[in-house]
């Protein structure tokens, strides 16, 4: 739970105060404001130090948090292991802080002001209701968890840092703190088998080799093993401080991080795989379908039913294969679509022959979009982003691409991750559209751009939605035409065939979810729409299984974009700058669609 309501913190998002909502004030020959002034000074000064407060205890409440965010007085702590304890502390929190937050006359706030106001009492709400569900009984799935998140931050590659000492010191630590949550998660697994609140056998089963991957006995295998290597480069470490830094690390992995994943290993395989449950569905749970219905809320922050989302799949994936159909026309291809499918998951010239080729490809496209991007954009990022291989210990869960924020204080670029490890998962003609969507301008714009510009209260400056982050990104891919891109209809086929994976996520994760689907279904629907890899249909779907509600922000949240650009190109004609739009969506900080509708209208209003 307490992962659950910091998430809505951590997510990742932030940008400049624009003035767009700021209301005029009058003021005296001194340039004083007048009574009404005061007062809505009054109120902002006790909203931005009631939200710094709860910022700051947030960072204290999960030191791993606090890590990613630049802050290293935690570095050496680990967060609290999961207890009831615990969970109620972390419900009075938020509890505590709403009710503070209703002590503020929002009436009295305006501008930045008030999109703080409504989006911190969002929040706050928004995870006090989920209390109710039992996501605390199911701590870890194949997509993700403490099992996969530490080996990120000991492998010295993502935020922890190991360049003195003491920052050998302090991850060495944090270590025995992972081994007690490590067992505070088999407490609640366990806890979850009785309550009936358990993972589908698939699932659970795909934990097994995340797992095992960190059970060894030679410790210049493990990826914890990565900082120790790196030692020998580190001229600001003395021989001796090396030599105690290897003998600890060596008996770290050995006698901490491998037997806290051998018992989690072992408890999973021998005890929890038999209590799992036949269904995928929330739908199979207690409670499922408020459950279900809270995770749309959750990912969309819209008002939207499961039906309604249904059914605007169905007719997407109908038009996007009729896209489609017009591609396999114009390449000339004589068979039918599902044959055209067949011939673009078969050909070996639609694949990469080496990770090598790869990573290139990918790394080339990215000079090409830079050069394009002013056309339809006037802000940009400071902070640079990276093309890399997905590591080999995560490769088998993961997506076929993701992408990580760059530090904040920019120390570390942003890094484009590609998953190299089954090549005709990766077909030459997803390059353009895979790039847009998590790069630029996708997510390496939204959340590179909202970290680097100032002015913003913290909490702001790193909220996430999934409606906003990954319906930019797909926004992002439809602007690849007025890009110049996709001129090669295979690569149009490739924002196609992008568009349809999110056209189809909506009918296969509400089917999974709200309407009874099996795995084994939901597959063979993503085989039938798409020339998508079986591998690559496989990892989809147990991802909508293990993560409700997530896949649907894509098409949602690029519906609601394009519907406020068309409302704002219809409302100012010609004094409509579409960079400018842009502006307005990347710089204010993620927010839900609800608010940045009323933030949009009121720009729009400014602008005539």
């Amino acid at each position: 739970m307490k992962k659950q309501l910091l998430s809505l913190v951590i997510a990742g998002a932030m940008s400049v105060s624009t003035g767009v909502l700021a209301h005029s004030h009058s003021t005296d020959n001194n340039g004083n404001a007048h009574g009404a002034e005061v007062t809505e000074q009054s109120e902002a000064q006790k909203l931005a130090v009631l939200t710094q407060q709860y910022f700051d205890e947030s960072l204290s409440r999960s030191p791993l948090m606090a890590t990613f965010y630049g802050v290293s007085e935690y570095n050496d702590q680990f967060n609290d292991p999961l207890s009831p304890e615990l969970l109620a502390d972390a419900l009075a929190f938020e509890k505590r802080y709403l009710a503070e937050l209703e002590k503020i006359d929002s009436t009295q706030l305006s501008g930045q002001d008030w999109i703080s106001y409504e989006i911190f009492k969002n929040d706050r709400q928004h995870s006090i209701d989920g209390v109710r569900f039992g996501t605390q009984y199911m701590p870890i799935s194949q997509m993700g968890g403490v099992h996969t998140f530490f080996p990120m931050l000991g492998s010295g590659q993502s935020a922890q840092p190991f360049n003195s000492v003491e920052d050998y010191d302090n991850f060495a630590k944090r270590t025995l703190g992972f081994a007690t949550y490590m067992d505070s998660v088999v407490t609640y697994m366990k806890l979850g088998v009785k309550e009936g609140v358990v993972l589908p056998t698939p699932i659970a089963e795909k934990l097994l080799p995340q797992l095992s991957a960190h059970v060894v006995d030679d410790v210049t295998t493990s990826v914890f093993y990565g900082p120790v290597a790196a030692l020998s480069e580190n001229e600001g470490i003395s021989e001796e401080d090396k030599a105690r830094i290897t003998a600890d690390y060596k008996a770290l992995i050995l006698e901490v991080i491998a037997p806290a994943y051998q018992r989690v290993h072992d408890y999973v395989k021998n005890e929890y795989l038999p209590a799992t449950r036949a269904s995928v569905g929330l739908s199979g749970l207690p409670d499922g379908k408020a459950w279900y219905e809270y995770q749309i809320k959750t990912h969309t922050t819209l008002p939207l039913s499961a039906d309604a989302i249904h059914e605007f799949g169905l007719q997407e994936v109908s038009r996007i294969l009729d896209e489609m159909n017009k591609v396999r026309e114009t390449v000339g291809f004589e068979g039918d679509l599902p044959a055209f499918f067949d011939h673009l998951r078969t050909d070996d010239k639609f694949y990469f022959t080496t990770e090598e080729d790869l990573i290139a490809a990918y790394t080339n496209v990215k000079a090409d979009i830079d050069a394009r991007l002013p056309a339809l954009f006037n802000v940009f990022p400071k902070s640079d982003y990276v093309v890399k291989a997905v590591e080999p210990y995560r490769a088998a869960s993961s997506a076929a691409a993701s992408y990580m924020p760059p530090a904040p204080d920019g120390s570390r670029p942003g890094i484009f991750y590609i998953n190299t490890r089954d090549l005709k998962a990766q077909p030459k003609f997803s390059l353009e559209t895979l790039s847009v969507h998590e790069a630029a301008p996708g997510h390496h714009f939204q959340i590179a751009i909202q970290q680097e510009v100032e002015g913003l209260p913290l909490f702001r400056k790193f909220n996430g939605y999934t409606v906003f982050s990954e319906g930019w990104a797909l926004y992002a891919e439809s602007l690849g035409k007025e890009l110049g891109l996709f001129s090669d209809p295979y690569m149009w086929y490739g924002r196609l065939n992008d568009e349809q994976l999110r056209a189809m996520r909506l009918v296969v994760d509400t089917g999974l979810h709200a309407k009874g689907w099996s795995r084994e279904k939901a597959i063979q629907y993503m085989l039938d729409n798409s020339s998508m890899a079986e591998s690559d249909a496989v990892a989809e779907v147990e991802r909508y299984i293990s993560m409700p509600g997530q896949a649907l922000a894509y098409k949602t949240g690029e519906r609601h974009i394009r519907e406020l650009r068309e409302s704002a190109s219809e409302t100012l004609g010609d004094k409509f700058d579409i960079r400018d739009f842009h502006t307005q969506i990347l710089t204010d900080g993620a927010m839900p669609m609800p608010i940045l509708s009323q933030k949009i209208e009121q720009w729009i209003a400014a602008q005539k």
